[in-house]
């Protein structure tokens, strides 16, 4: 079974997509990981982010593995473990030029859709896991928070890991990313396609129960066609 969570920066897919495949005991793929991993490979080698031809260029020449179990994501860069360095809000800061990409996001939707056929069963949280890179999912869901509570649960997220960290300027950083990212996942909610929670004041445990919750209708709709 795959199960996508789409949804804006700081909605809460990252920690509910564990939660989720915890329960379902599955592998979770944290797509956003490898786009803040080629950022990284783009900071350390002086890549300029204005040039995406270059960019590209990165993408099909950086190393990407993910070593997926179901509540934790270990990235490799190169064959180096990049997956506490690329949560730094030096990363974050310039994450949006190379997501944005066109030629990027081309070259790593396929090395999901290769990680997801060998897989065969995992929960995968992003932009455009449903719309895109898996449309065929057996769950989409749509993840909401307003743009204040996802700063606050960045900012409370990166003081817990030890950085000297601005709330304005991570709500300025949401804020822009949102502009750049939401025609990424938005066709999900005009269409209907994915199931839309705001999970603004909603608890990760009240979230991750309702996905239970449509997950085991899902699978009972499935086990009646067969």
């Amino acid at each position: 079974m795959i199960v996508t969570i789409d949804g804006p920066a700081g909605s809460g897919k990252s920690t509910v997509a564990r939660k989720l495949a915890a329960l379902m005991g599955i592998p979770y793929l944290d797509t956003g990981a490898m786009y803040r991993a080629l950022t990284l490979k783009a900071l350390e080698s002086g890549t300029s982010l204005d040039d995406p031809d270059a960019l590209v260029r990165l993408a099909r020449e950086t190393a990407i593995a993910l070593d997926c179990g179901p509540t934790y994501v270990r990235v490799r860069m190169d064959g180096r473990d990049v997956s506490e360095a690329i949560r730094s809000m030096q990363v974050n800061a310039h994450t949006n030029p190379v997501a944005a990409n066109p030629g990027v996001r081309a070259v790593l939707v396929e090395k999901q859709r290769e990680i997801g056929r060998q897989l065969g069963s995992l929960v995968t949280e992003g932009r455009d896991q449903g719309s895109v890179v898996f449309p065929d999912a057996d769950v989409k869901f749509l993840l909401e928070a307003s743009d204040a509570k996802r700063a606050e649960r960045r900012y409370l997220e990166l003081k817990a890991d030890g950085e000297e960290v601005d709330l304005d300027a991570i709500l300025a950083n949401i804020r822009s990313r949102d502009k750049n990212d939401e025609r990424q996942w938005l066709p999900l909610k005009e269409r209907g396609q994915a199931i839309v929670i705001d999970t603004t004041a909603m608890s990760i445990a009240a979230v991750v129960e309702r996905m239970r919750e449509e997950v085991e209708r899902c699978r009972a709709r499935q086990a009646v066609r067969r």
